[in-house]
């Protein structure tokens, strides 16, 4: 297995002629020691929480959870959707040529998500349960998989299993895509129908079809251009997402404090799809970093949508990564001010023990600790890709 180390690639997709003055004042830089030191101490964290039968997991753990063998167990959406994710924080850290440890665990966490892709609960079709959280692990899945296609990581006796399990995910996160309104959600009004789209949702299943399409996968274009155009029409006057089709700009999740979260996938993916603009994404961290406190008063607490903004806890830690991939599609004379900022908000609420948790389940310190060293090391990171609508739609079943 070859891992390797990339070079910071910047975004230059995107030129902004005008920008308005007003930055936000620059962090203090962090004592080089520790700056350097919070990556392989996070590093090393997650390759001790490695879990399952096969010591191959990085289980997500929120509140749900489902009857399996006569017990109630974390979903293999969310068992797949933790790993995939841990998966990527621990691929793009660099150097990793030398360290087998985490080649060993890439290589065991790569099979795992290969292999669910025949778990019973992750089949697309004929799905009945109340709440859908298959789509999170297709759409984290398919965007590790194709990222460790992409860099050449892929262990030499699991190429045609990797591949296999791309056009898997790709052809099943398409084929739970809502049909009437276009995008994806995980709650259910009935069993068998899904509710109308849910941005922060359909924004991360966007990218990763982009991703997949990128890598020769095909993907309907149709059903891109419907999610797209649900995300746009999910914006409000004010510039705040909703949080699921048909809300209304009076209910408290849609105010922009509300929805300081999701803007953020919203508009960085729909800039990467040319229907949305700098200006735009701008606005989206700016309201981030205002409204950052309502996603922090919610962080590591019981319940889920709590007011004054219904803002639940798992939006913490998704919010700061999808800023961090907005801050890399401003101009790069600005991109150090903005990532500043964000980096001294993670340190404000990083634990002793050097890791991160938006939970209060004590195995979500994964998840967190994951989403932390993506965005820290985001500036490093190859950038999503774009939708270029290159591939032909897939043949109906």
């Amino acid at each position: 297995m070859t891992l390797r180390c990339r070079r910071p690639r910047r975004f230059a997709l995107f030129i902004l002629a005008t920008l308005p003055c007003c930055l936000p004042a620059a962090a203090d830089p962090l004592p080089q020691t520790d700056d350097q030191q919070i990556t392989p101490d996070g590093i090393a964290f997650l390759l001790t929480r490695q879990e399952g039968p096969n010591q191959a997991e990085w289980p997500y753990e929120g509140v749900y959870r489902v009857r399996e063998a006569g017990e109630r167990a974390i979903p293999i959406g969310y068992r797949v959707g933790g790993t995939a994710l841990v998966s990527t924080a621990l691929l793009r850290a660099a150097p990793a040529e030398d360290d087998q440890e985490r080649k060993n665990a890439l290589a065991r966490a790569t099979r795992f998500l290969c292999d669910a892709t025949t778990h019973e609960q992750m089949q697309w079709k004929d799905y009945e349960g109340g709440y859908d959280v298959r789509g999170w692990g297709y759409i984290y899945a398919l965007s590790f998989l194709t990222e460790l296609q992409a860099h050449h990581g892929i262990p030499l006796d699991q190429e045609t299993s990797v591949q296999n399990a791309i056009t898997f995910y790709a052809s099943a996160l398409q084929g739970i895509a809502i049909p009437e309104w276009g995008g994806w959600n995980y709650a259910r009004r009935q069993a068998e129908r899904p509710a109308p789209q849910a941005p922060f949702m359909t924004g991360p299943a966007l990218q990763a079809l982009f991703a997949a399409s990128n890598a020769g996968i095909a993907v309907d274009a149709e059903l891109i251009n419907r999610a797209l155009d649900a995300l746009e029409r999910s914006r409000s006057t004010t510039g705040a997402v909703e949080y699921s089709g048909g809300m209304t700009q009076a209910d408290p999740a849609t105010h922009v404090a509300g929805s300081a979260g999701r803007m953020l996938a919203s508009e960085t993916t729909l800039l990467l799809a040319g229907r949305g603009s700098v200006d735009r994404v701008r606005s989206s961290l700016d309201s981030f970093l205002a409204f950052w406190n309502e996603l922090e008063a919610r962080r590591s607490k019981s319940g889920t949508h709590k007011g004054p903004y219904a803002v639940a806890p798992y939006y913490f830690f998704f919010a700061h990564y999808y800023a961090a991939q907005a801050i890399e599609m401003l101009p790069e004379a600005i991109r150090e001010e903005y990532r500043g900022q964000l980096r001294a908000r993670l340190l404000e609420v990083r634990y002793e023990d050097g890791t991160w948790n938006d939970r209060v389940f004590p195995r979500s310190a994964s998840y967190g600790t994951a989403l932390t060293l993506l965005s820290l090391n985001m500036p490093d990171a190859t950038p999503p890709a774009p939708w270029v609508p290159t591939q032909p739609n897939p043949s109906s079943d």
